[in-house]
C-alpha cells in the first residue's frame, strides 16, 4: 500500500496556519511577560511607636489600552483612634514611563472623612475635579504624576537605572497645584521584616518647610518592591509600614 502524497501547496499552508496560530498564542501571552512590573497584591504592617496598629495593602492590575491601575490601602486602629484610606490610580504606561489618568481618593474614619476623585487628560493639559465637576487649564510638565502614581514611577525609575541616586517628580495636588517630590539615595541596607531579612536601598525624601523626613527601602531582589517606610515630623516618629507577604496575582 502506498503512503498519501500531500500536495506541496496544502503542506506550505499548513505551515503557514500553525505558524500564525503560534504566533498568535505568543502574542496573547508575551504582554504581562513584558511589563517591568508583574500584577502584585504586597501587605505590610503598620506600626506606630514600636506597636502594629493595622494593615495596607499595595495592589497593580493591568487593564485593556496598556493601562494600569494601582491602589493604595490601609486600615488603621490605635486606642480611639481609626482611620481608614484608600487610593487608586489609574494610569497609562508606555515602556518605563508613567502617565496619570484617574485618581480617587477616600479617608473615613476619627475626624473629618475626605473624598477626591480627579480625571487628567494630559495631552490637552486639562485637569478635571469629578466632585466639583469643574475644569482646570494646566500647564503639565514631563513626567507629571499624581498622588499615588509616582510611587509606581519610582519603582520603575529604579529598575530601569539602579544607579540613580537622585529623584523629582512632578505631583499634581488634590487641589489642582503641582509641586516637586524630591528623593535622594540615603544609602543601602539590609533590614529584618516580617516577609524575612532583605538587603534594600533607602531613599530620603524632606520636606523642611513642614520639618517632615520620609525614608523609603527598596528590595532590589524583590524588583525594587517598595519594602518599608518611615516618617517623622518635628523629630517625632509618624508612621512606620513593613512588608509582610507579596503575591504574583499574574492577571
Amino acid at each position: 500500500m502506498f503512503n498519501k502524497v500531500v500536495p506541496v501547496k496544502s503542506l506550505a499552508l499548513a505551515c503557514l496556519s500553525f505558524s500564525v496560530s503560534i504566533s498568535a498564542i505568543a502574542k496573547e501571552t508575551t504582554p504581562i511577560q513584558e511589563h517591568l512590573v508583574k500584577p502584585f497584591i504586597a501587605e505590610y504592617s503598620i506600626i506606630h511607636k514600636s506597636d502594629p496598629v493595622g494593615k495596607a495593602f499595595r495592589e497593580l492590575k493591568y487593564l485593556d489600552n496598556n493601562q494600569v491601575e494601582y491602589s493604595y490601602k490601609t486600615d488603621i486602629s490605635w486606642l480611639i483612634f481609626s482611620d481608614n484610606r484608600h487610593e487608586i490610580s489609574t494610569v497609562e504606561l508606555s515602556d518605563s514611563t508613567v502617565t496619570p489618568v484617574n485618581y480617587k481618593f477616600t479617608r473615613e474614619g476619627t475626624g473629618r472623612d475626605k473624598k477626591y476623585a480627579w480625571e487628567f487628560d494630559v495631552k490637552n493639559n486639562k485637569a478635571t475635579n469629578l466632585e466639583k465637576n469643574k475644569t482646570l487649564d494646566v500647564d503639565f510638565p514631563p513626567n507629571i504624576q499624581d498622588k499615588l502614581s509616582y510611587h509606581l514611577q519610582h519603582r520603575l525609575s529604579l529598575i530601569e537605572n539602579p544607579k540613580q541616586q537622585h529623584f523629582v517628580y512632578p505631583v499634581i495636588s488634590t487641589s489642582g497645584k503641582i509641586k516637586n517630590y524630591v528623593y535622594q539615595y540615603d544609602g543601602e541596607e539590609e533590614i529584618m521584616l516580617p516577609y524575612g531579612l532583605v538587603k534594600t536601598v533607602r531613599l530620603k525624601r524632606e520636606v523642611t518647610e513642614k520639618k517632615r523626613v520620609t525614608y523609603v527601602w527598596f528590595a532590589p531582589e524583590l524588583n525594587y518592591l517598595l519594602v518599608k517606610l518611615y516618617q517623622v515630623k518635628g523629630g517625632v516618629e509618624q508612621f512606620e509600614a513593613q512588608l509582610v507577604s507579596v503575591e504574583d496575582t499574574g492577571n
